[in-house]
């Protein structure tokens, strides 16, 4: 696989001879990919568990990362020593809180805003695919751009969430391209598991949570560096694999 490359050296446009090779799609998760959201969730998860007397341990923090807002819920509960809460009530804190959160700002993950720019360039149809509900997402997208993607599927937009595969076959769906043919770029074990049962080829960006050897998944430090030229070689790389 060829190593990232400068993005500034990269011809963006539909004339670009890798363009035959360029993923049908390009499809982004949100919280710890694109933006460093984490963080933020670390605070309304820990003042939401003060709130109810306890403190929530590292372990229980690690394995919420990338999952649904209930199973969230679910983790939290059971490790604070409390499984008879609500969840729908605690979700319903932590959206209240973590909206104020996100409407403080949002800073890009390294490289990821520069890659965003070039698949547009490059006219390349792209998604958002987030565990996170469709109001945060909203402001999230203030900072990432509305136009930056054409299709966005949330959390709570789905029946199945990750790491079941329908986030992704959704994306790929609504973009009305092959998922095989398409690029999922995730941070989590619980969306890398999610983009990989859909089919999609995989550029995992760990951040949070270390995920180890994973068959048939690329993983890079940060996006700072991947190119178009990237991408097209983890896409034929994949292709060859699985083909």
């Amino acid at each position: 696989m060829p190593g990232p490359g400068r993005i500034a050296g990269v011809a963006t446009t539909l004339e670009d001879p890798l363009s035959s090779h360029h993923p049908a799609a390009v499809l982004f998760d949100m919280d710890g990919t694109l933006v460093d959201s984490e963080k933020l969730w670390d605070v309304a998860l820990q003042e939401l568990a003060q709130e109810y007397g306890a403190e929530l341990s590292a372990e229980a923090r690690r394995s919420i990362v990338g999952t649904s807002m209930a199973e969230s819920m679910r983790i939290m509960h059971d490790d604070l020593g409390q499984p008879e809460r609500d969840p729908e009530i605690s979700a319903a804190w932590i959206n209240a809180r973590i909206l104020e959160l996100f409407r403080s700002g949002l800073r890009w993950r390294p490289g990821a805003f520069a890659l965003l720019r070039a698949v547009r360039a490059a006219a390349i149809p792209t998604a958002l695919v987030t565990s996170s509900p469709r109001a945060l997402v909203e402001i999230a997208l203030d900072t990432l751009g509305r136009d930056n993607f054409d299709t966005v599927v949330c959390g709570d937009e789905v029946v199945a969430a990750k790491p079941h595969p329908e986030p992704y076959l959704t994306a790929a769906r609504l973009l009305g391209v092959p998922i095989e043919r398409c690029v999922a770029i995730e941070d989590s074990p619980t969306g890398v598991a999610s983009a990989l049962a859909s089919g999609a080829a995989v550029l995992a960006v760990p951040v949070e949570v270390p995920l180890g050897r994973i068959a048939g998944v690329h993983q890079v430090e940060s996006l700072t560096g991947v190119d178009l030229e990237f991408l097209a070689g983890l896409l034929a790389d994949w292709a060859g694999a699985t083909g």
